[in-house]
């Protein structure tokens, strides 16, 4: 029997995270929007925990929730976020990480987005950070952003030419996803220690040249869980120089002056950061001086393949 489609499709990409999927699992099941109308689709992409079996164990004992668990072996987020846009059947392709967890109203409020508005071409969320234990006392708006904070209006509105959504917090047509060929598979985000960014960036400027505005719902929501200690300054530097190395990549097609473009505006970045630096210590900050600094070093490192 063919299956019936559904409104929206929830692609959640998964790697090592067993600690924390039950969480995005359950969220997604005490939806307002009735579960016939949408599906979950759970990517494992090489994990070595217990992550299958959670998952397995949960899509049993819950069969009223449409969710279905499948793999893919190439790793990296890409290949994964690609793979779950293969097997959804919804109009609406919506990703979440793996340890997020979706507002009660998350998909409610997306499918009222797209009724209201046809023309969008796509859709990004406010993503609120959970530190467990804490925030750490060096955190600082201007580095929450390599763990997941995003909030870039208070209100509903289109993105600026050169902002997009995140990766976590997104939804899409599958049938503009289908058109720009879904994620850049050689931007594959994490892959091993490697990380190799920008994939969201790629993906919503080839979206934006469909004609299309991407817009930002605030009430959209979903939270995202941060474990403090894992915070470390290799894990930083591995997000941080990810994005350089991702927009390396991103340029290839440029040449030299593309890349002369991007080094100066990494430079104008990273004068900036001493300012904001400084500006913190004379406000009896000091402890979130260094790292806003680190960011952009971390980030033209990777840019420049140091």
């Amino acid at each position: 029997m063919k299956q019936k489609n559904v409104d929206i499709s929830v692609i959640i990409c998964s790697y090592n995270r067993a600690k924390y999927i039950l969480d995005a699992l359950k969220s997604l099941s005490e939806q307002s929007l009735p579960k016939s109308t949408f599906e979950v689709i759970v990517v494992d992409n090489n994990s070595t925990d217990a992550t299958a079996t959670v998952c397995s164990e949960y899509m049993k004992e819950n069969t009223g929730l449409n969710a279905f668990y499948i793999t893919e072996t190439q790793q990296g987020s890409s290949f994964a976020r690609n793979t779950g846009a293969k097997k959804a059947r919804g109009q609406i392709l919506v990703f979440m990480d793996d340890d997020a967890v979706a507002k009660e109203d998350f998909l409610e409020k997306i499918v009222s987005f797209f009724d209201k508005h046809p023309e969008a071409g796509g859709l990004g969320g406010r993503i609120i950070p959970l530190y467990i234990p804490y925030e750490p006392k060096w955190m600082s708006h201007f580095v929450s952003s390599l763990v997941g904070n995003f909030n870039y209006s208070h209100q509903l509105t289109t993105f600026s030419e050169d902002k997009y959504p995140l990766e976590s917090n997104m939804a899409v047509k599958k049938s503009d996803f289908d058109t720009i060929g879904g994620f850049n598979e050689n931007l594959p985000g994490v892959k091993g220690t490697l990380r190799i960014g920008g994939e969201g960036k790629d993906f919503f400027f080839r979206l934006k040249k469909l004609g299309k505005p991407i817009f930002y719902d605030p009430s959209v929501q979903v939270q995202h869980v941060i474990e403090t200690s894992k915070l470390t300054r290799e894990y930083m530097y591995r997000v941080a120089s990810g994005i350089g190395r991702g927009e390396r990549v991103r340029i290839r097609g440029k040449g030299k002056i593309g890349f002369v473009l991007k080094m100066t505006e990494y430079l104008f970045k990273l004068g900036a950061s001493f300012t904001l630096g400084l500006l913190y210590l004379l406000q009896g900050k000091p402890a979130k001086s260094l790292p806003i600094i680190q960011f952009r070093i971390d980030a033209i490192k990777g840019f420049i393949g140091f």
